[in-house]
């Protein structure tokens, strides 16, 4: 864990292309500030992020970047979704508030105390949640004016088995997970997602996880932004929880390549 690690990364991708990749979860880093509001012991807090990290993601996605005809742009947390989740509703419309895990998490994967009750979670949506949520909404309206419009490819992964915190876990959990949205998700962005991820197994759709991410000034108001959820089982392609990737990195890579080309002009 270092002290002053950047929050983010926006790497440009081909003039023309619509596309972001949104890589959320991948990191581990916090700074060293925000791990003196943490409960857990270094050992436990390690146990803790192999658990909770998309591991390996950044990598899935700078793999397919460079495979695609048409280069993506990619918007990659560089910090860890312990600091703040970027993806969570920062008010009372986040359901993951009931498990301790709104924006600014409070509990761990096994509900145990992250951090401890009363803590004040403003500053932390202040100094990482609010710029996190401007820059990827100027990465949005970038693409919007080069292109007309913006596809937004969420990057996640998720265990072979559920974790006590999940909300959901008691539904299917296909090698990889289609997380939709009813207003931005249209069907035609679906169908190439299903058919590029054909060849890496079962393909199933909001379970266990549903929805996507668009920043809330383009939500369900902005239909030229469309967006789609790819949640990767991570046996399929790494040691759980938190190992080393495998061989199935580049397949799956290969796969969001061929969504990302399919999508693409």
């Amino acid at each position: 864990m270092t002290d002053a690690p950047p929050s983010f990364e926006f790497l440009p991708g081909a003039p023309d292309s619509p596309v972001i990749l949104h890589v959320p979860h991948s990191a581990r880093e916090i700074p060293g500030d925000v791990r003196a509001g943490l409960v857990p012991a270094d050992a436990a807090l390690e146990r803790e992020l192999d658990h909770i990290t998309d591991a390996h993601t950044a990598a899935i996605a700078a793999v397919a970047a460079g495979a695609a005809g048409v280069a993506p742009w990619r918007f990659v947390n560089r910090l860890s979704r312990l600091v703040v989740d970027p993806e969570r509703f920062p008010d009372e419309r986040e359901e993951m508030l009931a498990v301790g895990m709104g924006a600014v998490y409070t509990r761990t994967t096994h509900k145990e105390v992250l951090r401890a009750d009363g803590f004040d979670a403003a500053p932390l949506i202040e100094r990482y949640f609010r710029p996190y949520a401007r820059a990827m909404s100027e990465a949005v309206a970038d693409r919007l004016a080069a292109t007309g419009r913006a596809v937004i490819i969420d990057v996640h992964s998720y265990p072979s088995a559920p974790l006590p915190y999940e909300l959901h876990g008691d539904g299917p959990r296909p090698e990889v997970c289609l997380g939709t949205d009813s207003f931005h998700t249209p069907a035609g962005l679906l169908d190439a997602a299903r058919a590029a991820f054909a060849p890496c197994g079962e393909t199933g759709l909001d379970s266990p996880f549903a929805g996507t991410y668009v920043p809330l000034e383009y939500y369900g108001k902005r239909a030229e932004v469309t967006a789609l959820m790819v949640e990767i089982r991570r046996d399929t392609y790494m040691s759980e929880p938190g190992g080393p990737a495998g061989p199935g990195l580049h397949r799956l890579a290969s796969a969001l390549a061929t969504l990302v080309d399919a999508v693409s002009p």
